[in-house]
């Protein structure tokens, strides 16, 4: 029989990124190294200058990868296995650094031999070709792949399977009827994941300033407070993003952030990154139609997020008492928007309360992180031991936002801005109603959402929140 009508007697030659597994290691590989130290930005482009294999290399020097973690193409993963199982030769051939190739490899345990990027010579494209036809010949393998950068090696192969492929690649595929395994296509669904549109009710604190100056039917008031919302949703998207590429390994040990668009492998990170880039020009450009101190807190804000992503959710405490102060800047980009002054009463219970919501976050996650005594949760300062703390500062914390509203009732301020000050004294029972139901809730592991979130979407405190709203209208009428 001739050797080239037996399957098995064919080697078949594999891709990986983007082709065995949904993502690109070098990506990944970047984001890791600039979380170890973010000063190495400095250093891509002086080893990019020494083209792509420098750059590979001397990323895969300085960082590893888990490959138990990576989100792989499982139906291409099961025919491997079957087909390596019956016999057949299996080569990874990819561009990727050596070290991730075998990584790989060792962790499935299906490849006969890796061909991969190794020192000077970036094994991709025609680099890639050369190599599979020098080893077995023209037309004498079979090969997966995903990208433009195949092609070459599409047609040098005897038969071409094209798995998730760009333009090129599935042009390629149409002109000579190739097999195809395709990809799920990205859904709306999963761009609106990707931009976490439901963390956008946070901003709706940019309206604090104006409703507690009574300004309700103030037209140009609440034309601004669109447009500081609008800035803030999409700079705090492009940011989202950015986190979710900072947190790729962590988020795939996660049992639900591992379904996450870039963490499961849905969306590309070069889309992403494109996503970013017009997120922050939209939200840079609504904030240019507001005032210049806007643009200020919103340069503060994207300063610290960036600042979290990196560094700060990973410091005992700091953490926390960064979050809470990210949601107080939102209510300062509401004051400066609107050029409302903002008194202290509200930046302090502002602290207090988002702290307090910010510490029920930490809790929930040691008591749902199964770690072993004297060990951090993967990503936080926090130990198991921590949780009775944690608890007990975030109580204390919504007690102090309720003492500081209470004081504030009884201050000169409210005497002279609402005319029956009376009725807003239920405000601080309300605070604590609030702020008690969550810490209960979680206490009794039913508190899965972040904290604010399940605030806005739970009926019971809609109802709530609500009622404080017609005591403090009613107050000021």
């Amino acid at each position: 029989m001739d050797a080239r009508s037996d399957r098995n007697a064919i080697p078949l030659a594999v891709d990986l990124d983007g082709t065995l597994i949904a993502t690109d290691l070098l990506w990944e590989g970047l984001f890791i190294l600039l979380k170890k130290n973010p000063l190495y930005i400095f250093l891509v482009p002086y080893w990019l200058v020494g083209g792509p294999a420098r750059l590979k290399q001397a990323v895969a020097q300085r960082i590893d990868i888990d490959p138990a973690s990576m989100p792989y193409r499982e139906v291409l993963l099961q025919r491997l296995r079957t087909e390596h199982g019956e016999g057949r030769q299996i080569v990874l051939a990819t561009g990727t650094p050596r070290k991730f190739a075998e990584a790989i490899a060792a962790h499935l345990g299906i490849f006969d031999r890796v061909l991969a990027t190794d020192g000077p010579h970036n094994m991709t494209s025609a680099s890639k070709c050369a190599s599979l036809v020098a080893a077995y010949g023209d037309g004498g393998f079979d090969y997966a792949g995903n990208s433009r950068h195949d092609l070459r090696v599409f047609d040098a192969a005897r038969t071409a399977i094209v798995v998730a492929p760009d333009r090129a690649a599935a042009r390629w595929q149409a002109a000579h009827s190739a097999e195809m395994m395709p990809a799920p296509k990205p859904t709306f669904r999963t761009i609106v994941k990707m931009l976490r549109v439901h963390q956008w009710l946070k901003n709706s604190l940019i309206a604090v300033p104006m409703v507690l100056s009574h300004e309700y039917f103030n037209v140009d008031m609440i034309w601004k407070c669109l447009l500081a919302f609008v800035s803030f949703s999409a700079v705090a998207s492009a940011i989202y993003i950015l986190n979710d590429f900072f947190d790729l390994a962590l988020d795939r040990k996660h049992l639900t952030k591992r379904n996450r668009p870039f963490a499961s492998g849905a969306l590309s990170i070069p889309f992403g990154l494109g996503s970013m880039v017009v997120l922050l020009a939209a939200g840079v450009g609504a904030g240019l139609l507001l005032p210049i101190e806007f643009l200020g807190v919103l340069f503060g804000y994207v300063i610290i997020t960036t600042a979290y992503s990196l560094s700060f959710k990973r410091m005992l405490l700091i953490d926390v008492l960064t979050l809470a102060g990210l949601y107080t800047i939102r209510v300062l980009a509401g004051a400066a928007a609107t050029g409302v002054d903002v008194s202290f009463w509200l930046l302090a219970f502002s602290i207090f309360f988002f702290l307090s919501l910010a510490l029920v976050k930490r809790f929930v996650e040691l008591r749902t992180t199964a770690i072993p005594a004297g060990e951090r949760i993967a990503g936080r300062g926090y130990r198991t031991e921590d949780q009775e703390i944690v608890a007990q500062a975030g109580m204390a914390s919504a007690f102090s936002s309720a003492l500081v509203l209470a004081l504030y009732m009884d201050s000169v301020a409210v005497r002279e801005l609402y005319p029956h000050p009376w009725l807003v004294w239920p405000l601080a029972p309300i605070v604590l109603y609030l702020t008690m139901r969550v810490w209960i809730l979680a206490r009794r592991d039913e508190m899965h959402d972040d904290p604010v979130v399940f605030i806005i979407r739970d009926w019971r405190s809609q109802i709530v929140v609500l009622i404080g709203v017609v005591f403090l209208v009613a107050g000021g009428w």
